[in-house]
């Protein structure tokens, strides 16, 4: 079997571009992956439409690790998230192949399950007005949808330092969410990078009665001794990793002991088999993982393969139950939320097909998300951020 080229297919929302690469072979099995890129997707296609000539046309689908070996190395510049993302899609597509061809899902090829479910967290249902009250009805939807976790960045547009007055409201956000979703359900704090160490543990502190499973990104993640130091002063486990786009990146952070739980991008990572082979350093080092996962259907998909055969995986992220809920439409087989868990598919390689026709109703847009605009969490760039 070879492969005789790619096609790319991008839906649009207005704070999300996601692209979805078709992988076809000559014997008419075609494979599919899936990232999501903020203000970068003509890059992306741009890189595909060159590795497809350099790389892809011609390759063996079942060599993943060769495949993915060349298309790393074999430009010599240094991968960042754009080569690493292109990667992905095409490593998770060679992997829905070879599952079909062999008949057996994704997991099996990776070393079996290890499990028939995964918890999933809900995110993207904070669209609302920055306040306690809907905060709360927003949070008792999620749960009263089946889900037993939630994410949010109660912060508004908090960078480094946080006054008084903002603390404070952040914090009675934060407060609304537990009084809606009850002591039993997880609670997630995003911080998105935002803070100085001081400033972050000084939160940390006022956030500890609510019983945060873990604070995410508590202060730019360029700096590991800043996080370290977080680490140190709260009780609190530490979340981060989303904007680590090589897992070789990972050591240094795994050296400090400053972070409980990474969270890659299988999307950005490199594909399903190098997130697999970081998860497993990770345990060496008493890690959990939850990956980012802010994509669509396959990217979800492809998330619950790597759930299913690795021993210290947490939880799933998920946004389309919340935000862009529409879109679930262009991938058939999409996976879903039922009390709070996803099933693990049986189903042969990803276990799910993209619709083209579906995906051509919602073309590219000039998406924009902004984390430090006024109204960033209503993810809609002409009624909210600027």
């Amino acid at each position: 079997m070879r492969i005789t080229g790619i096609s790319t297919h991008v839906v649009g929302t207005p704070w999300r571009n996601l692209t979805y690469v078709q992988v076809h072979t000559d014997e008419g099995i075609t494979g599919v992956g899936e990232t999501r890129m903020l203000g970068r997707t003509d890059a992306l296609l741009g890189y595909l439409r060159e590795a497809e000539l350099n790389h892809l046309a011609g390759s063996d689908p079942f060599a993943v690790e060769d495949l993915v070996r060349r298309m790393k190395y074999g430009d010599y510049g240094r991968a960042g998230e754009i080569v690493m993302s292109g990667i992905a899609c095409v490593e998770m597509a060679c992997w829905d192949i070879k599952g079909k061809a062999l008949g057996v899902p994704v997991w099996q090829l990776l070393g079996g399950k290890v499990t028939d479910k995964v918890k999933a967290y809900a995110n993207g249902w904070y669209t609302v007005e920055r306040t306690p009250e809907a905060f709360h009805k927003a949070a008792s939807t999620v749960v009263e949808r089946g889900y037993r976790a939630l994410k949010l960045d109660p912060f508004g547009t908090g960078h480094f330092e946080l006054d008084h007055a903002e603390t404070l409201h952040s914090i009675s956000l934060v407060e609304a969410v537990r009084d809606a979703i009850g002591p039993e359900a997880e609670l997630l704090v995003e911080m998105h990078g935002r803070f100085s160490p001081a400033t972050a543990v000084r939160i940390a502190g006022e956030l500890e009665r609510f019983h945060p499973s873990w604070l995410e990104e508590p202060v730019p993640p360029e700096n590991l001794k800043a996080l370290a130091k977080v680490a140190e002063k709260t009780r609190l486990p530490i979340a981060t990793g989303e904007r680590i786009h090589d897992r070789i990146e990972f050591r240094e952070l795994f050296e400090s002991q400053a972070a409980d739980i990474i969270q890659p991008d299988v999307g950005h990572i490199g594909g399903i088999g190098e997130a697999r082979k970081l998860a497993a350093t990770a345990e060496t080092h008493y890690v959990l993982i939850a990956p980012h996962n802010v994509g669509g259907s396959v990217l979800t998909a492809a998330s619950l393969q790597l759930a299913g055969c690795t021993p210290n995986f947490k939880i799933l992220e998920h946004f389309n139950d919340f935000a862009d809920a529409e879109i679930k439409k262009v991938v058939k087989g999409a996976p879903q939320v039922v009390d709070g868990y996803f099933q693990l598919s049986h189903e042969p390689g990803l276990g799910v097909e993209l619709d083209a026709d579906a995906a051509a109703e919602f073309p590219q847009q000039q998406a924009r998300f902004d984390l430090w605009a006024e109204g960033w969490e209503k993810r809609d760039p002409k009624g909210g951020a600027k």
